[in-house]
């Protein structure tokens, strides 16, 4: 059972770049592959530091903060600090932003419009909801589309038709792409006088309920055969490799622990951390521990407890439960502010400490080399 969105990016996702593509290309330092036209994090920070051809030396960021949440985050900010240009668009002077030699803040989300057409494609009824912006956005202010449009236009664009093109992608905007993309979906202009439109969702400031998911396969795959391929010759072929790294057994005297992340619903990301809205009540960046991987280290629930690995220490409040298995902790994305060079009033009251500054970044995924961020070893003590 599969979604019949309202406004269907699957068959467009290719266009993008998001075409499921793997090795086509690598990273030019540690020959790290692509995938879906994207590398790695983990290759970022020596593409920055390793002189030769193709020497990464600007950068765009856009809603990220990769020193936080990448590890080696302090290996990669002290990269950014040696880039001849980078620019951030973003609404805070946050722990990555606060490198950029230009700041691009957009608009708030209050004040610019709403349609979800990513996670309307992954629900589990049919809907669709449009939200009008609550306020009008400041003179001068821009949203993220039009900051990101002046940005192409300028580095893309020949200047002779610069403003055109500005005019007529900007005169069209999101609204217009969206309205066009409901009246020609499944639910618009075959319908006729009560086909689906941006006009009808703003008139259901709730949404609109279109039903029950029903079957779509094969027609939803996009594989040429229409089949769904559950071992990949990729995956095969690494298999051995796998098995030998995870066939060994540990010493007896082993206390190591295994490190895991999680995301909290009211503090997904950095970003919430800084509304105090969200990240009001009781702490959330703890370390999730079992009671007998606790009581063997003599930690109590709210004592701070010492996570340590080769690369350095870190220190947060204990959370013991049984939610947990024994053997493994449990810390949170995204946690770790008050840097200095920040400017995060709210986060900075309660600054949490980040994972990634004790997480090996040469540990990664051998097969895709993404960085592994859960399962590495991590030895607990009381701080």
């Amino acid at each position: 059972m599969f979604t019949t969105p309202a406004l269907d990016v699957v068959p467009v996702a290719p266009l993008l770049g998001y075409d499921g593509g793997f090795a086509r290309w690598r990273s030019r330092v540690s020959q790290r592959p692509e995938f879906g036209g994207e590398l790695p994090v983990s290759a970022l920070a020596e593409e920055i530091e390793t002189p030769g051809a193709g020497q990464v030396r600007a950068l765009i960021t856009s809603a990220g903060n990769p020193v936080l949440s990448t590890p080696g985050g302090d290996r990669l900010g002290r990269a950014l600090d040696t880039l001849d240009f980078m620019v951030s668009i973003d609404p805070y002077l946050n722990e990555t932003t606060r490198h950029a030699h230009v700041i691009l803040p957009p608009t708030s989300p209050l004040e610019r419009s709403h349609y979800d057409a990513a996670l309307c494609a992954f629900s589990v009824r049919n809907v669709a909801k449009y939200s009008p912006p609550l306020f009008e956005r400041t003179p001068g202010a821009r949203h993220d589309w039009e900051i990101l449009l002046g940005l192409v236009t300028r580095m893309r664009v020949p200047t002779a038709v610069r403003g055109l093109a500005e005019r007529v992608v900007g005169g069209l905007g999101p609204d217009a792409i969206v309205d066009l993309g409901l009246r020609l979906g499944p639910y618009g202009l075959r319908r006729g006088r009560r086909g689906l439109t941006l006009a009808r969702l703003a008139a259901s400031p709730h949404g609109v309920d279109l039903g029950p998911l029903v079957p779509r396969l094969p027609g939803r795959l996009g594989t040429p055969d229409k089949k769904v391929d559950l071992a990949p010759a990729v995956y095969v072929a690494d298999v051995p490799r796998l098995a030998a790294r995870f066939g060994g057994s540990r010493s007896s005297g082993d206390r190591t622990l295994v490190l895991i992340g999680r995301r909290d619903l009211r503090s997904n990301n950095s970003w919430m951390h800084n509304s105090q809205r969200l990240v009001k009540g009781p702490p959330r960046c703890t370390l999730l521990i079992h009671p007998d991987d606790a009581a063997a280290r003599g930690l109590a629930d709210g004592q701070a407890a010492k996570v340590s690995t080769s690369r350095g220490a870190i220190e947060l409040p204990v959370e013991v439960t049984d939610a947990i298995m024994p053997g493994v902790v449990s810390a949170p994305h995204g946690w770790g502010h008050g840097r200095a060079g920040t400017r995060l009033a709210v986060a900075a009251t309660a600054p949490g400490a980040s994972i990634n500054d004790v997480l090996d970044p040469a540990a990664t995924d051998e097969l895709s080399g993404t960085a592994a961020l859960s399962g590495q070893r991590v030895e607990v003590a009381r701080a």
